[in-house]
């Protein structure tokens, strides 16, 4: 793994083995240091097919290494909005069946925000205060959308922006289309952390993988920062890290 120099920003370039045995040092290292302290460690973690080698790898840990989970809280940054736990696309079952199902991670500890809710905006408000009363989260991994979004926090999202209801952009449901079977059986809703909320995390980092993640990675990491590319807001965050492979790197 190499690092190079993007704007004013340095990021970290690998294979995809090389990038998530690095971030799952990171995981393991937080893990174990607060274990040794007696507390828990916070985890906001991300859906999609980015993580998933990572999960891979944390799981391969939690079974020939003896990685355990059993002080791990974790929040996931945001959810579909109609489809339930039980969905075979909520980010909850993927949760579960790409990481929580395999760890022994306390199932009381896993928080997803709730795909079904009578006040989707009470929800969020509540799911807000529960990463407070966590302590807020220690090590915040994320994903890139292709038009620069983190979580749901479509373009225009503003940087003092709270877990709360979205309107999915068009781009996004596009996206997301084919694992649905259509653009008619995507959810246009969601609940994410806000901008706010995610850049409050200790630590973040940010995980991007393909050539198809190539320009707007490279917007968010040197570009102008504001709400048309939300992944910008990380730039002024004093304890970021960017992990790319190749392709998305663009070297």
């Amino acid at each position: 793994m190499k690092k190079i120099q993007i704007g004013s920003q340095e990021a970290q370039v690998g294979e995809v083995d090389e990038l998530c045995g690095a971030l799952a040092d990171e995981v393991e290292a937080l893990i174990q240091s607060r274990a040794e302290a007696g507390k828990f460690a916070v985890l906001g973690l991300a859906t999609g097919s980015t993580p998933l080698p990572l999960y891979a790898e944390l799981i391969r840990r939690h079974r020939e290494e003896g990685l355990s989970f059993a002080n791990v809280i974790s929040f996931n940054l945001d959810e579909y909005e109609g489809l339930g736990r039980d969905h075979e696309r909520s980010y909850w079952c993927e949760m579960w069946e790409n990481l929580f199902d395999h760890v022994d991670v306390d199932p009381e500890n896993v928080s997803v925000p709730p795909s079904l809710s009578d006040d989707p905006d009470r929800a969020a408000t509540e799911y807000e205060a529960a990463i407070q009363a966590a302590g807020g989260i220690d090590w915040q991994l994320l994903g890139i959308g292709g038009e620069g979004h983190i979580g749901f926090n479509e373009k225009g999202s503003a940087l003092d922006s709270r877990t709360r209801r979205v309107t999915l952009a068009r781009k996004t449901i596009i996206d997301a289309a084919p694992s649905f079977g259509g653009e008619e059986n995507v959810p246009t809703h969601a609940i994410t952390m806000g901008v706010a909320s995610i850049l409050e995390a200790k630590r973040i980092v940010l995980m991007a993988r393909g050539a198809s993640k190539k320009e707007i990675v490279h917007l968010a990491i040197s570009g102008e920062v504001g709400p048309d590319v939300p992944a910008s807001f990380l730039q002024n965050h004093k304890n970021v890290g960017w992990f790319l492979d190749g392709d998305a790197a663009g070297s």
